[in-house]
């Protein structure tokens, strides 16, 4: 029996430790003083824009999803899981435990939040989505102009690196390459910049099933998928459940976008904290517009059930906080 079966999670309690944590690290190095090291701090005009991108606000299911993976990676297998036909104990996930395990994964979780929150930054901009509301308020070239707001995503993707280099006498080497090679995979031309890409040139257009699903595999699952990983990237884990990591990933972030999608059409403004009906007032092809209401919500449950399998595959003993955070992501409201 695993731990996830024997004692449940508090998950509001689980998410409230985690998310004080989340928050304390990028208040402290999404800041001026943050920089102080540096011959030149960085100008107050552009931290101030970088900060209201950040901070108060939003889910922080990314930061999520990567303690969570963390945790269950910590936790070890179940006895007897793996066998000579798995292939090998570890995965290159596991390549040295930082010399502080957790502390790798706290700046793995303010990382892929930063790059979430440079995304939203640019994709809100006038040449992109042109969207003036996000996390229930004005978007930052609405409060700080076009060219801060590029700047600012500029700088929160430049901090997000910075932040996975910290010294070997933090995270080793070996460890600080692999999240950094993880994550500029997901963020760039064959993860969430090509996504978008395909996303603005599809305006309009009917997409497929297959060819909407690689759109947001890329423009959004990416990001989610690699919270997981980088979370497992962390600490030791065997083949077996690096495989199963990727497949919960996989799941879950595709199904945040199908719900995303049922949302846009159900939900008010004030409620999701940005513009609702966006994508049909922008003609963008969605779950919604391709398979009906009904449809894109059994996806999301379909997806679910998928994401929840893939954890029973893993081996973890303790996958409850990833668990509960699957059913979030797909009961939400918002």
């Amino acid at each position: 029996m695993t731990i996830s079966a024997a004692f449940p999670l508090d998950l509001s309690d689980w998410i409230a430790r985690q998310l004080a944590a989340v928050e304390q690290a990028l208040d402290q190095w999404v800041s001026v003083d943050s920089s102080a090291h540096l011959e030149h701090q960085a100008p107050n005009e552009l931290m101030s824009a970088m900060r209201y991108a950040v901070l108060d606000g939003g889910k922080r299911l990314r930061p999520l999803l990567v303690m969570a993976a963390f945790e269950a990676v910590q936790s070890g297998l179940l006895p007897l899981h793996a066998s000579a036909a798995d292939g090998p104990e570890t995965v290159p996930g596991g390549l040295g435990l930082a010399h502080d395990p957790y502390q790798a994964a706290l700046r793995a979780a303010c990382a892929v939040e930063l790059i979430h929150a440079y995304s939203l930054v640019h994709d809100d901009m006038p040449c992109m989505d042109n969207d003036v509301l996000r996390r229930g308020k004005p978007t930052v070239h609405v409060q700080f102009g076009q060219a801060s707001a590029l700047l600012a995503g500029d700088a929160l993707q430049a901090l997000a690196f910075e932040l996975l280099t910290p010294g070997e006498d933090i995270v080793p080497a070996a460890q600080q390459a692999q999240l950094c090679r993880l994550l500029a995979r997901a963020a760039g031309c064959t993860g969430m910049a090509g996504g978008q890409a395909i996303d603005l040139a599809s305006v309009g257009l009917r997409l497929t099933e297959s060819q909407l699903q690689e759109m947001h595999r890329l423009k959004t699952g990416a990001l989610l998928k690699v919270s997981v990983m980088m979370g497992a990237a962390c600490g030791n884990t065997s083949a077996v459940a690096w495989r199963a990591l990727q497949e919960f990933g996989a799941a879950i972030g595709l199904a945040f976008q199908v719900v995303d999608d049922v949302l846009d059409v159900t939900a008010d403004s004030a409620t999701l904290g940005k513009t609702a009906g966006k994508d049909a007032d922008s003609d963008k092809p969605t779950y919604v517009s391709l398979m009906g209401l009904d449809g894109a919500t059994a996806l999301a449950k379909t997806l679910k059930t998928q994401a929840l399998q893939a954890l029973q595959r893993s081996g973890l003993a303790d996958v409850r906080a990833l668990q509960g955070l699957a059913e979030m992501v797909v009961d939400r409201k918002h």
